[in-house]
């Protein structure tokens, strides 16, 4: 990329970041009462963008009527999915309630661990101060303490989703049905778009919110692949080598790769230290090498990724996420992002139907 469309490109995504803040302040207010009612109808949205190319190739190259088309490749994910969420489910439901009857087990072997951390430490503490021997003290049980209360609020949050699962199964049935109403009536919906909103404005809004939330379902085809394999990747390596919760520890690595700040390093990382640490030589090189696999991989393929995204510059990329996390705290991190890349592709078509019509 040459400079001049560097400084184009970070020009637009200062702009973009401007109308991000501004889109992320009106969310933040509006998605406490509004998410929990249109989240269905959105997500619908979203998955009939997707599958959309699927749904023209059945129909222009197969010849098949739009209705029958958008049926078909939806019948084909929800049992596609619905295989591999059944198994999953049960898969981690047995690791949970494991985990949840060695939780306790867990937790004394930590501090028995920071115990004995302490009293190998005990000819340091003679040559310190008391304040410092007893600030470290307190350190160290803080620390037991945040390891205890994060162990425990993660595995509560497991199984609260798993309670919600009847729950689940409904809002995904309206999700579908609607999906199924977008995909089979898209144009119409498109048309009577462009009815209701005065010319010349019906269009071009069209015009740039296809652009815009084309750049967003692009960028999200690519992150769903490269989560899907860094899923794949790490729950295939770790029933390879034999370690427990194989499914939960896979399913929690895919959660963090969508934030592009944490990553799979969040997980291996901390594991592979307190295998050193705990004397699982083993294990931690076996964790080692199942991450080093798993960087290079995801490395090889993020390259492309972001080929895909439109050139947006990672400053842009960095500032939006911590706007997000100001305003609208964890959800925002994942929105700021994604606003930032609607919003850039829908300043590039304004621009373009500006240059069109001059």
């Amino acid at each position: 990329m040459v400079p001049s469309e560097r400084v184009r490109n970070l020009t637009w995504a200062a702009g973009a970041l401007l109308l991000v803040t501004l889109n992320l302040i009106v969310l933040g207010y509006a998605a406490h009462y509004l998410l929990p009612i249109l989240l269905p109808f959105l997500v619908a949205l979203i998955i009939s963008l997707l599958i959309d190319p699927a749904v023209k190739f059945l129909q222009t190259r197969l010849r098949f009527p739009r209705p029958l088309a958008s049926m078909g490749v939806i019948l084909v994910i929800l049992v596609g999915l619905g295989c591999l969420l059944t198994l999953a489910v049960l898969r981690l439901l047995a690791e949970l309630v494991q985990l949840s009857s060695l939780l306790p087990y867990h937790i004394a072997n930590f501090r028995r661990i920071f115990e004995e951390l302490i009293e190998e430490a005990v000819t340091v503490y003679g040559k310190l101060p008391p304040a410092a021997a007893s600030y470290l003290d307190d350190l160290l049980a803080s620390l037991v303490r945040s390891v205890e209360g994060f162990l425990r609020g993660t595995l509560d949050t497991a199984l609260g989703l798993l309670s919600a699962v009847p729950l689940m199964v409904i809002v995904l049935m309206v999700t579908f049905v609607a999906t199924y109403f977008i995909s089979r009536d898209w144009e119409k919906l498109c048309d009577t778009w462009v009815r209701v909103i005065p010319a010349p404005w019906g269009a071009s809004s069209l015009h740039i919110m296809r652009q815009g939330f084309g750049a967003f379902i692009q960028f999200l085809r690519a992150q769903l692949v490269l989560v899907s394999i860094t899923m794949a990747i790490t729950i295939t390596g770790l029933l390879i080598i034999g370690s427990p919760y194989a499914v939960t520890i896979g399913i929690i690595t895919g959660v963090f790769d969508l934030l592009p700040i944490l990553g799979p390093t969040t997980i291996f990382v901390p594991w592979i230290l307190w295998c050193i640490i705990t004397g699982s030589y083993s294990m931690a090189l076996k964790l080692f090498i199942l991450y080093a696999v798993l960087f290079v991989i995801r490395a090889s393929l993020e390259a492309k990724v972001i080929a895909m995204n439109l050139g947006v510059h990672p400053l842009a990329v960095l500032a939006a996420m911590y706007i997000g996390l100001k305003i609208m705290g964890i959800l925002g991190v994942i929105l700021g992002p994604i606003l930032l890349i609607i919003v850039q592709g829908a300043i590039k078509a304004g621009i373009q139907a500006r240059g069109a019509n001059t």
